[in-house]
């Protein structure tokens, strides 16, 4: 079992910043691909980067060039550094870890609004 919390959300005008964290407890963190998922009002939830064990990335590419992705297994958190935020980036952002069908594991999420 993996518990995930997530922090670092919050309201940014747009062509900001903002870095979230989600700190993992309760196994081993290294051996889990890590993402970054995001959810807007009426949307479906969608990937925006992640990151395997071996530190290989993968970005939306809606995201690409703006956000990213790093982990620190030593601290059991990934990171998603967000910058030149954009009005359509405004979403509840959720941590994930992902081993196997049996070990996937979610946040409870982070609210970030890109507004003026």
């Amino acid at each position: 079992q993996v518990q995930l919390v997530e922090s670092g959300g919050g309201l940014v005008q747009p062509g900001g910043s903002l870095r979230l964290s989600c700190v993992a407890s309760g196994s081993i963190f290294s051996i889990y691909t890590m993402g970054w998922y995001r959810q807007a009002p009426g949307k479906q939830r969608e990937l925006v980067a992640s990151i395997s064990t071996g530190g290989s990335t993968n970005y939306a590419d809606s995201v690409q060039g703006r956000f990213t992705i790093d982990r620190n297994n030593a601290k059991n958190t990934v990171y998603l550094q967000m910058n030149s935020l954009k009005p359509e980036d405004t979403a509840v952002y959720y941590c994930n870890a992902f081993r196997n069908r049996f070990n996937d594991y979610w946040g409870q999420g982070t609210q970030v609004t890109v507004s003026s």
